[in-house]
């Protein structure tokens, strides 16, 4: 039976990939070496190496544009670490909107003065604050581009006048934006680019070497550019499948080629939420993510009956986040609209039942 695969990460990832990668296992590039031996000091890991991080740069937009692109280790937990050593000096200023940015503050306190512009906390992160102000002396200003756990994303950025850091470990390459607004992004690559093992950072290199303090080697942005992210032993299977992941998209025609589709399955299954009494969203409609759609029932003694409906129709991953229980449903790139059709059939299914 195919399986429709909504987990929110690691998640579904294209089928060519997966095929590419397997192969690539047993004998990468005809050299009858897997690519889980080979030297990543090697010509051929190298060229993947290189080719991931120029694809990057190539689909964000930010080719020749003063940006260089890093594959690290550590997920996004470590950029919240990382941002602050390296560009907190004196004050930064955090949005808080939902569990990753909580995490993300609770790091940057250890370097430095934080200033927290606003906060969704109040009603447990179920909107996007709007209209705050953002400190002129700021070192930096930080904010989460897509929550996973509560399902709600930011439409429109702000203009700020200080360098903007974003994580967006769950909807990157997913929406044409104008990138070159953000100073440093990072995303876990768990979500829309390759296997968990591997993040990626975008990093605008005229903010980096103006903090006083010293920085460790391993947590040194400079140091990783100066190594072209092979100061160590890279996560080479992870940037490999992230590798193909990135060509697999480009040859879809790009981030606005994708957008089309990932609006498609978000606005089909929103209707259906909206549509149906036996579902109910969760979240300010003006914020909800493309990328994960939260969702409950309206009437909890049907959730033995849906979950089953559910498994018998091949749909695996939709259960909330352990924090917030409830449905998610992850739509990343890869998962095909058809996914959301059948999901979309079984909510429909349950409503004649019921």
């Amino acid at each position: 039976m195919k399986k429709h695969n909504f987990s929110a990460g690691p998640c579904i990832l294209p089928q060519e990939v997966f095929q590419k990668a397997s192969e690539a296992v047993l004998n990468f590039n005809n050299d009858h070496l897997s690519i889980l031996e080979i030297s990543h000091r090697s010509k051929p890991f190298v060229d993947v190496m290189e080719k991931a991080r120029s694809l990057a740069l190539e689909l964000l937009g930010l080719e020749g544009k003063g940006y260089k692109a890093l594959f690290l280790q550590g997920g996004a937990s470590m950029q919240f670490l990382m941002t602050a050593y390296n560009l907190l000096e004196n004050k930064a200023a955090y949005l808080n909107t939902g569990t990753w940015s909580d995490k993300a503050i609770k790091e940057a306190k250890l370097f430095g003065e934080l200033v927290e512009v606003a906060s969704s906390k109040d009603k447990n992160f179920t909107y996007i604050p709007k209209g705050y102000n953002i400190p002129t002396d700021a070192d930096y200003f930080h904010c989460t581009s897509n929550n996973t756990i509560f399902g709600t994303q930011i439409k429109h950025f702000p203009e700020t006048e200080v360098p903007m850091v974003c994580d967006m470990s769950s909807d990157i390459f997913s929406r044409q934006l104008d990138f070159s607004k953000f100073d440093l992004i990072y995303a876990g690559a768990q979500k829309n680019m390759g296997p968990a093992g591997t993040t990626l950072v975008v990093v605008k290199e005229e903010i980096l070497g103006k903090v006083s303090r010293t920085i460790p080697s391993m947590l040194d942005y400079k140091v990783h550019l100066g190594k072209d992210s092979m100061f160590n032993t890279p996560a080479v299977f992870p940037v490999y499948v992230s590798m193909l992941t990135l060509e697999w998209l480009k040859n879809f025609g790009g981030i606005a080629a994708i957008e089309k589709i990932n609006e498609q399955k978000s606005t089909l299954l929103y209707n259906e939420v909206d549509r149906n009494p036996l579902f109910a969203g969760v979240v300010a409609t003006e914020d909800r993510s493309h990328m994960n759609t939260t969702f409950t029932l309206t009437n909890d003694s049907l959730s033995e009956t849906f979950d089953a409906m559910c498994k018998e129709a091949g749909i695996n991953g939709l259960n909330g986040h352990r924090s917030v229980g409830g449905y998610r449903a992850s739509m990343y790139n890869a998962l095909p609209v058809e996914s959301v059709q059948v999901l979309v059939a079984v909510m429909q299914a349950l409503e004649k039942k019921a």
